[in-house]
């Protein structure tokens, strides 16, 4: 954590839920899966694609109104999918999913992140799950596109997505996560951002300049901070001697390398 402020309150957190969302269905389904439309995700409130009951569409195409327009319906055709039927087996997806990251302050009861008494994060959980979520591949491509287009049954045209990330545009090495607002969440955003082969991730919940908070916090991380290689796996860290061996020792050296975010008054006094 290079910066924070309020990180272990717990804050509802609108539809940052949908990073959760997205990731549970992406480590449990496969992007070009089928998806019939179930009654359940036709008109649901708030955000919507407009999904319609018996559509199909495929699970990735799904992902990105999930991600881009922020559809509660197809948060719900997700969950209903992945969950085999049940909105509750999909929800202990995502809680499973949050105690494995180590979210130990989270709790989801929904895909959406409609307001629920129970459905709570912390900025500090939010981040490390987006951190997680980042890595994948998959993921890291829906959130970091500004534009898709899916196919829209009974009508002349494809839905048009567009992402409401702003930063997207406007914020130099933008590359995602979600935007979130309820009445009782306020507005919320989960930024990130890659420059100099550092990847930062920011979070501000019930935040009501959520981009412009967000770009001062992240301009702050990459002013400040630099990523430094601390451990390098082509550098031996010891040498054995080998008894009665075919060579007369052996180096070891680590699996991974490993990179750091330090100012340079730390790096420059490392032991």
């Amino acid at each position: 954590v290079l910066w924070g402020k309020n990180i272990d309150e717990m804050l509802p957190m609108a539809s940052t839920t949908k990073i959760m969302t997205a990731l549970v269905a992406i480590e449990n389904g496969r992007l070009d899966d089928i998806v019939v439309i179930p009654k359940a995700a036709q008109g649901v409130e708030g955000s919507s694609i407009y999904l319609e009951e018996g559509e199909l569409l495929t699970l990735e195409e799904l992902l990105y109104g999930l991600m881009l327009r922020s559809g509660n319906d197809a948060a719900t055709a997700i969950a209903y999918e992945i969950g085999m039927g049940s909105i509750e087996r999909f929800v202990a997806l995502m809680n499973g999913t949050a105690r494995h990251i180590g979210a130990y302050n989270t709790n989801y009861e929904n895909p959406h992140g409609l307001h629920s008494d129970n459905h709570y994060t912390t900025a500090y959980d939010l981040a490390r799950i987006a951190a997680y979520a980042l890595k994948n591949d998959i993921f890291r491509e829906i959130v970091s596109t500004k534009y898709r287009e899916i196919p829209w049954k009974g009508s002349q045209w494809n839905r048009v997505l567009k992402n409401s990330n702003k930063l997207l545009w406007n914020f130099e090495g933008a590359n995602g996560v979600k935007t979130g607002f309820t009445r009782h969440a306020g507005r919320c955003l989960v930024s990130a951002a890659q420059r100099n082969d550092m990847q930062l991730v920011c979070v501000v919940l019930n935040c009501g300049p959520m981009f412009e908070e967000s770009s001062s916090i992240l301009e702050y991380g990459f002013e400040m901070y630099k990523s430094h290689d601390i451990v390098n796996s082509s550098d031996a860290i010891v040498s054995i001697p080998v008894d009665n061996g075919v060579v007369a020792s052996i180096t070891l050296h680590p699996i991974e390398s490993y990179k750091v975010a330090l100012t340079d008054y730390e790096y420059n006094n490392l032991n």
